[in-house]
């Protein structure tokens, strides 16, 4: 197990969840039922129709809470994540840390596994600054969610360092019908998620909070 006892030792760390909703406002209010702690505004992501708040989750991890932008034109494209699709608020995917993101991206479709390509996104701070990154796009699909996009923040901060502390990642694992297929297809891209035999594939996390433990699906 790693030190956050999430991942096992030699696996890409794990950077960020998010959860998806239809109103960023409802989701905010939402977590702070369940956890007792403010989700801090993010801001803007220019040209994908969208916008965020974040939750620190321990060191260098944070939850992302994100919906469509109302602010913003909607995209020429369907928005990432699937969230035009999306028909409850719920954990969409993960995001794995990485620096070497063409190579991991070519070895991962060479293998078979899906990683979109990699793009550089932004983010419009509240105070006007631009926080800049480059990751392997989220296309996400359905029966997916357990395969993560990589990112590297390069020279920008990390959003953890800004995010309201006060909640910790206790545990993020997968169900699957064939668990087996899926925990190879996430070593191949050098990953040690635990997935264990459930209906349908769905990531699954476990955070301990001011109000106690709350489950996120």
């Amino acid at each position: 197990m790693s030190e956050h006892g999430v991942m096992p030792e030699g696996s890409l760390p794990i950077d960020h969840l998010i959860w998806a909703g239809a109103n960023l406002e409802q989701e905010v209010e939402r977590f702070e039922r369940w956890t007792g702690v403010r989700a801090k505004p993010g801001g803007q992501h220019p040209g994908e129709g969208t916008r965020n708040a974040l939750l620190g989750l321990g060191e260098a991890m944070y939850l992302e809470l994100i919906a469509p932008d109302p602010m913003q034109p909607a995209p020429p494209h369907p928005r990432w994540l699937g969230l035009d699709t999306l028909t409850e608020p719920r954990l969409v995917t993960w995001a794995a840390g990485a620096t070497d993101l063409e190579q991991r991206a070519a070895a991962a479709r060479a293998a078979g596994v899906p990683l979109g390509e990699v793009r550089t996104g932004r983010r419009a701070l509240d105070g006007g600054q631009v926080l800049s990154w480059r990751l392997t796009y989220p296309d996400v699909q359905e029966g997916e969610v357990l395969v993560p996009f990589l990112i590297d923040w390069g020279d920008s901060q990390h959003p953890s360092r800004s995010a309201p502390q006060g909640i910790r990642l206790l545990d993020l694992h997968g169900e699957h019908p064939e668990p087996a297929t899926a925990i190879e297809r996430l070593r191949r891209l050098g990953l040690g998620l635990r997935v264990v035999v459930g209906p349908r594939p769905a990531l699954i996390a476990t955070i301990q909070t001011p109000r106690g433990r709350v489950e996120l699906r």
